[in-house]
């Protein structure tokens, strides 16, 4: 069974970290292990002081529920009392908001990614491009 290591973690942030300097935006991302406990957490230069926390609480459900947090967002959206709940059942520690992705190796998610500090679609796409480093 492969499961997350700090390794691993390392080579997700710096492939976040790399898209967002492409897009021209500072970002957080925060990478957790499949039982959503923290890994790694690197706040990029210039990046808030908030987006720590926003980070993870996106990294958490894509790998909970692993599903990227933008189809957990579009759940919400068309109504599901479930996904609706998550923030206030998990207090501050979950955010159904773009950002964040499940992180798969050998064909199974071992944790989530989560990027926060651009734009909405902007911190999709640093997370979309980390998770892709994992190496599926």
């Amino acid at each position: 069974m492969i499961e997350m290591t700090l390794a691993i973690a390392e080579a997700v942030v710096r492939a976040a970290q790399a898209k967002a300097k492409e897009l021209g935006c500072p970002i957080t991302v925060s990478v957790v292990d499949e039982g959503a406990r923290l890994v790694l957490c690197a706040r990029g230069d210039g990046a808030s002081i908030f987006t720590t926390d926003t980070s993870r609480a996106k990294a958490i459900p894509a790998a909970v529920y692993k599903k990227p947090t933008a189809e957990l967002l579009e759940l919400a959206k068309a109504g599901s009392p479930f996904y609706n709940t998550l923030p206030a059942l998990f207090q501050g520690e979950v955010l159904l908001s773009l950002g964040g992705a499940p992180i798969c190796r050998g064909g199974r998610v071992i944790g989530g990614i989560g990027c926060g500090g651009g734009n909405a679609e902007q911190d999709h796409q640093c997370a979309i491009a980390g998770a892709a480093a994992a190496g599926g």
